[in-house]
């Protein structure tokens, strides 16, 4: 019996013991859970542009002095599309808004129109041709509108100067009243500035960090042209002319790219590393 309790009281002090061993040994707090980097937020940066395109353009008449007591009515003025070439440079300042300033070239524009002119005794026509090309400098501001998935819509507005040049202008006219009578004078060519200005908007799709892809629309008003000097095909007239293509506008469409030149690198989360 004795050799019993001896065994309990044995077993008990050892209890004890590792008890008050494992109290005191620290307690292991188990190993921080990995947490990858967040992706680069999207920020600002200096960026290169180009764009091609087609032009639509319209004008709203042809004015020419007149005679007192004569009138006339432009009828059929327009041109023909042209394509259209730019390029710029712009800062985006965060991801919504963004600047840039371009040069653009809009290769010739066939022009056609006619004027009826009405006055005491008389009615005749002139009938026009030529080509309208430009040179527009402009600078432009952009709202993006938010991103869904990589395409971008946004919106803009810019203002400039277009130099709108007339070339190989023509005018043929022919008077019904007293006969019938022709004359064909013929233009120099001739550019002058206007101010101009446009508003544009379209879909930009991210290709990668670097690189945009954009679909875009822009409205713009060139101004006015004007030939240069006429001279009669006989040349027994010549002088300034007082002919001026009023209000020059145009429906723009074109395909242009973005290149960023200070892109973060493209995130990739680090590998999974796994213990054996």
């Amino acid at each position: 019996m004795r050799s019993v309790k001896s065994l309990l009281a044995a077993s008990a002090a050892t209890l004890i013991s590792s008890m008050a061993f494992a109290a005191d040994m620290p307690i292991a707090a188990p190993p921080p859970m990995y947490a990858p980097p967040a992706p680069p937020a999207d920020f600002g940066g200096w960026y290169l542009r180009g764009d091609i395109g087609m032009t639509n353009q319209r004008a709203k008449s042809i004015d020419a002095a007149l005679p007192a007591g004569y009138q006339k009515s432009t009828e059929g003025l327009g041109f023909d599309s042209s394509p259209l070439f730019g390029l710029g440079v712009g800062y985006r300042f965060n991801n919504w808004f963004r600047a840039d300033v371009i040069g653009q070239y809009r290769g010739k524009a066939t022009l056609h129109g006619a004027d009826n002119v009405i006055g005491p005794g008389f009615v005749g026509s002139n009938n026009y041709s030529g080509s309208k090309s430009e040179w527009v400098v402009m600078a432009n501001a952009y709202v993006d509108l938010g991103t869904w998935w990589c395409i971008t819509p946004f919106i803009g507005a810019g203002v400039g100067g277009a130099y709108n040049k007339i070339s190989g202008f023509r005018d043929d006219g022919v008077s019904y009243s007293p006969g019938l009578n022709n004359s064909v004078a013929y233009f120099a060519d001739s550019g002058k500035w206007n101010f101009a200005w446009a508003a544009h908007a379209g879909l930009a799709y991210k290709v990668n960090p670097g690189f945009t892809v954009e679909l875009a629309y822009s409205y713009m008003n060139l101004g006015d042209a004007a030939p240069g000097n006429y001279r009669l095909f006989d040349n027994s007239a010549s002088g300034p002319t007082s002919i001026k293509i009023k209000d020059i506008t145009s429906h723009d469409i074109k395909l242009g790219v973005r290149w960023d030149l200070n892109s973060p690198p493209a995130y990739m989360p680090p590998p999974l590393v796994t213990k054996g």
